[in-house]
């Protein structure tokens, strides 16, 4: 028999550095039974001048960041995005931030963005030898501090730069370079990623955004758990609930990223299908775009879910709240992440996720709370039919996902970040009267 929402009823199946948790950040919690939705506290604000006085205690008045692509880049994702909150808040604190990039074709070298600069040259490749050079051109100066984005390959700084300096990495890329590259450049990058670049990345303070993704990272590159520290990533405030009208009537699906291989919308896609059977009026829809789209709708049609599928390609800021708002669950299958940013920005909105069992996104989800973690498209097919068919489960993800989201923000990730950098010069300088992560300003 079905019910009155569509769904077809029936099972359904040395230096400790570890941690920079943003301050007032609690478990999260959820309503009992009945009870009314407890309303979220706000995320502890970060003015402008405490940013200002953590740099100042470490001398640092300027802060390059090197990465492999800009936010205007057309494949910019959830990294690029990271590294713009990040350099914006510094900005507005008065730090002078230059960030450099690959170009980006068709768009001016330089831009200047939100207070900070932003420099794009070179190649896709070629970016990573030219920005060590440049660097050694020019050196560091007194009052600098580096950010490097080790994104797949690395750009070396430890041969080129001296002076204070952390190193973002999200998440190891394992699998990944065999889903991009021929059999001979994936080889290669697997090796440097795995063996080389951990020799030179060794005494470096590694940065990245979840526990599970820093416990992978110790597991695979062999880093000393003592220099990976964790700071999670921020949620825009935009993210927010919207009224209960404007949730969608029917059963509605949404999934946001790039279309690319490592994000296995084709595996969604099979999951999608399958839970069509137990949901029959489920509509999903597609955010985003990529090399893959005519590869992805191409498998809509071979499971005859054209009608039911949409592909929006990009979207606005605007619309991306809107589809988060209406959707019933937001899906992710993807392989590799640091985090899974869309999951935290729907959880803010309200809206519960159902996604892969990944690094990272263990930390994005808490599996029974916000949200329900799968591997394969039958049990993600089960976990999607469960959320949609089952209201009152649905209801308590959604209020777990709300305060979920809630622990995090931008502020907070900005400042962590920071006092990660200047804990790295104030050892560069001599000063060493704290061991490392407890610094006055991270107290409590």
């Amino acid at each position: 028999m079905r019910d009155d929402r569509g769904c077809m009823n029936g099972p359904g199946g040395e230096r400790h550095t570890t941690a920079l948790v943003p301050a007032g950040a609690a478990d999260p919690v959820v309503a009992a039974p009945g009870a009314p939705d407890p309303a979220p506290p706000p995320p502890p604000a970060t003015p402008v001048g405490a940013l200002r006085a953590i740099a100042a205690e470490g001398g640092l008045e300027r802060i390059r960041v090197v990465a492999w692509r800009d936010l205007d880049d057309p494949e910019a994702g959830g990294s690029e995005l990271h590294a713009h909150h990040i350099a914006r808040l510094w900005a507005s604190a008065g730090i002078g931030v230059e960030l450099r990039t690959s170009a980006v074709r068709g768009a001016p070298r330089v831009v200047e963005r939100d207070g900070y600069r932003a420099v794009r040259r070179g190649g896709r490749y070629a970016v990573f030898a030219r920005t060590g050079l440049e660097t050694v051109r020019t050196r560091a100066r007194p009052g600098e501090g580096l950010v490097e984005i080790w994104n797949g390959m690395p750009f070396w700084s430890p041969v080129w730069w001296h002076g204070p300096r952390v190193v973002f990495l999200h998440h190891v890329h394992t699998e990944m370079w065999r889903m991009v590259l021929p059999r001979w450049m994936a080889r290669m990058g697997e090796e440097t990623e795995r063996r080389v670049a951990p020799l030179l990345y060794r005494a470096a303070r590694v940065i990245t955004l979840s526990e599970s993704s820093r416990q992978e990272i110790v597991d695979l590159l062999g880093l000393h758990p003592d220099k990976v520290t964790v700071v999670p990533p921020g949620v825009d405030p935009r993210f927010a609930p919207g009224s209960a009208a404007m949730r969608s009537p029917g059963p509605l699906v949404v999934a946001v990223g790039r279309l690319v291989p490592v994000k296995r919308f084709d595996l969604l896609l099979g999951a999608l299908a399958r839970a069509k059977r137990a949901v029959p009026e489920l509509r999903a829809v597609i955010l985003g775009d990529g090399y893959q789209r005519q590869r992805l709708t191409a498998r809509c049609a071979e499971l005859g879910a054209t009608g039911w599928v949409s592909f929006t390609g990009r979207v606005t800021d605007g619309e991306l709240v809107d589809w988060y708002r209406r959707a019933w669950v937001v899906a992710s299958a993807s392989l590799r992440e640091g985090w899974g940013m869309t999951l935290s920005e729907a959880g803010a909105c309200g809206t519960p996720a159902v996604a892969s069992d990944i690094a990272g996104h263990r930390d994005a989800v808490v599996d029974g709370t916000s949200g329900l973690l799968a591997n394969g498209e039958e049990a993600m097919a089960a976990a999607l039919t469960r959320v949609l068919c089952d209201d009152a489960l649905r209801a308590r993800l959604a209020a777990g996902a709300l305060l979920h989201a809630s622990r995090f923000s931008w502020e907070a990730a900005a400042r962590a970040t920071l006092d990660a950098l200047v804990e790295e010069a104030c050892w560069e300088a001599g000063d060493q009267r704290y061991p490392l992560g407890l610094r006055p300003s991270l107290l409590p």
